[in-house]
């Protein structure tokens, strides 16, 4: 009876923990970063060329304009991606858009609410892209889960800066 109520006990701390990181960790955040060896004008109007999408992130099936604004900023699309078998269908608004600088982009993906703020710099011909990410959920069950995913999210996000390193210097 004794060895069922420590195990008991450390079964309600363990769920204690879980619900409690919903309630103090609001936002995951993270970044990754890749060097592309092309000169600014040519990684930023790649990066973001839609038609490119397709070819450094191999689960979008679908990429739709809904709204395209002069100058980008507030232009909204729709994105389908292939999950694994299961279609997940998002929403991603740029956010703000400084030419060679900056792009942000804003996403919502069936209750993931994620924004991505990629900035653009070079040295010596070599163009860095470093990609700050969060994301929240708009389910407090998903905000107690995300914290225990992060490595997975930047490790997804790393390996798509790397396609796009190996295919923008491929053009």
């Amino acid at each position: 009876m004794k060895t069922i109520k420590i195990i008991l006990g450390i079964i309600s701390v363990f769920v204690l923990a879980f619900f409690l990181t919903g309630l103090i960790v609001k936002e995951t955040t993270y970044t990754a970063q890749v060097s592309v060896n092309k000169p600014i004008s040519y990684v930023f109007k790649t990066f973001n060329n839609s038609e490119n999408i397709k070819k450094w992130i191999p689960e979008v099936k679908s990429f739709e304009v809904v709204n395209k604004n002069p100058g980008k900023t507030g232009s909204v699309y729709k994105i389908v991606i292939d999950n694994n078998g299961q279609e997940i269908t998002m929403t991603e608004k740029v956010m703000a858009y400084v030419e060679n600088e900056k792009v942000t982009l804003f996403f919502d993906a069936e209750g993931m609410l994620k924004k991505d703020d990629y900035t653009f710099t070079e040295k010596d011909g070599v163009t860095t892209v470093t990609l700050n990410a969060s994301c929240q959920s708009d389910t407090y069950l998903m905000a107690c889960v995300y914290p225990l995913f992060k490595g997975t999210f930047q490790e997804q996000d790393q390996s798509y800066l790397n396609n796009f390193k190996a295919f923008a210097e491929k053009q």
